[in-house]
């Protein structure tokens, strides 16, 4: 096991590069399978969920290849069996997407219930209600959804709430089927016209991504393309904020403005300085940092993704701030963490109330999930003393080598290997 040491209250300085997209990548790797032809797809985080992705194409059969670290060749051909393997399904929720393209192939999909970071009941319910709308069944078998259909025609599909999986799957689904699909209240987060864009670059017809209305024309073959994802928005935003907690003067580079609206708006709110660019932000803090109120909100409101990130600056500001998140049942679990280091947070249900504290003291504590780490990681970076970070595997499912990129910023943070249980047992 590893884990982070950080020893904290450093303010953060330089420059950083943001990786591609994590949410979107995951997506375009899944979506090779509907590709007739090799496609390279360029710009892609180094991070273990991308890893994941890879070894269960590998597995199925695709032929795979690093062309450099953040470039990837596939050709999926060779996947004759539409079944994705149990032990790698149940480790990360994006392997939801396999469903889609299967069955979008091949007419059938054998894929484990997803895994990923534990945030409360995620069923797939409207996903299944797509598919079933395009002539799909489906039943539970040994623990994995099948979905089947004799052919899949194009028909209307409205989602009862706003859900980005369930939008990506019923793209995939479509994108080959008879006939015209009409999606209506889709999600319209900028990993969902990402994902438009690479399939209308092998010759889909996909319009009105980024709309709550998305129309889809089947087509019968997709060609292969060479496409680069987009930047991380949730890498860049966490960025952006561990500069304003460490009250640091960094430049986030590589990054797409209009998708960090959301964020900087309320960065500004607080007293923190954003200057935006063409392809990047600089930010900095010359002040004290103020209360907010902040209720996360699908696309273009202010991401639940970046929820714990906030609230951790949250508690170093002055006054008392609202946090609401309805979107997750867990997003508050990693509050007990925060406590460790002397925030003063109470919950209820979906609420949190924020009590500014001014400073965090280091203390040991654990990731709970992906987008917690990184508040941890943001809370030891500004925090008095010494902070250790466990279950660093969850911080790395979504950050590209986040430890070097910020020691490259002037941190002090240390990846140290720490032995488990089982083995200091043994070593006793």
């Amino acid at each position: 096991m590893e884990k982070f040491v950080i020893h904290g209250g450093k303010p953060l300085h330089g420059t950083v590069q943001i990786s591609g997209a994590k949410n979107a990548a995951v997506a375009l790797v899944a979506a090779t399978i509907l590709c007739d032809e090799p496609c390279v797809l360029e710009n892609v985080p180094e991070i273990s969920d991308i890893t994941k992705c890879m070894k269960i194409l590998r597995e199925m059969g695709a032929e795979v290849r690093l062309l450099d670290k953040n470039t990837i060749y596939f050709d999926t051909k060779g996947i004759e069996k539409p079944e994705v393997p149990y032990e790698l399904a149940r480790t990360m929720r994006a392997s939801c997407y396999f469903l889609g393209t299967l069955l979008g192939r091949f007419h059938e999909a054998f894929v484990p219930m997803p895994g990923g970071c534990d945030l409360g009941d995620r069923p797939i319910d409207q996903h299944l209600k797509a598919f079933k709308a395009l002539g799909a069944s489906d039943e539970i078998v040994n623990g994995a959804n099948h979905v089947t259909a004799d052919e899949l025609v194009g028909n209307q599909i409205y989602f009862d709430f706003v859900t980005v999986g369930a939008t990506m799957n019923a793209i995939f689904a479509a994108v080959k089927a008879k006939g015209l699909t009409i999606i209506e209240n889709a999600a319209k987060e900028p990993h969902i016209v990402d994902l438009a864009n690479f399939l209308n670059s092998m010759g889909a017809d996909i319009r009105g991504a980024g709309t709550d209305v998305i129309k889809i024309r089947g087509v019968d073959y997709l060609k292969g393309v060479t496409y680069a994802t987009i930047p991380d928005q949730i890498e860049a935003g966490t960025y952006m904020v561990a500069a304003a907690a460490t009250k640091g003067d960094v430049v986030i580079a590589n990054v797409i403005p209009k998708h960090l609206e959301s964020i900087t708006a309320k960065l500004r709110k607080v007293g923190v300085n954003v200057e935006e660019s063409d392809e990047s932000v600089h930010v900095w803090v010359d002040g004290p940092l103020m209360k907010t109120s902040i209720k996360t909100m699908p696309h273009p409101g202010f991401p639940t993704d970046m929820q714990p990130q906030f609230s951790t600056l949250l508690t170093l500001a002055e006054g008392t701030s609202i946090v609401t998140d309805d979107i997750f049942d867990n997003r508050f679990r990693y509050v007990a963490e925060l406590r460790r280091m002397g925030a003063d947070i109470s919950v209820d249900g979906k609420v949190a109330v924020i009590q500014g504290v001014g400073k965090l003291k280091g203390a040991p504590v654990v990731a709970t999930d992906l987008r917690a780490g990184a508040a941890m990681v943001i809370a030891g970076l500004a925090a008095e003393g010494t902070t250790e970070i466990d279950n660093i595997f969850y911080i790395e499912r979504g950050y590209e080598k986040i430890d070097e990129k910020l020691r490259g910023l002037g941190a002090d943070i240390q990846r140290v290997y720490k032995p488990d249980a089982n083995e200091m047992e043994l070593s006793g």
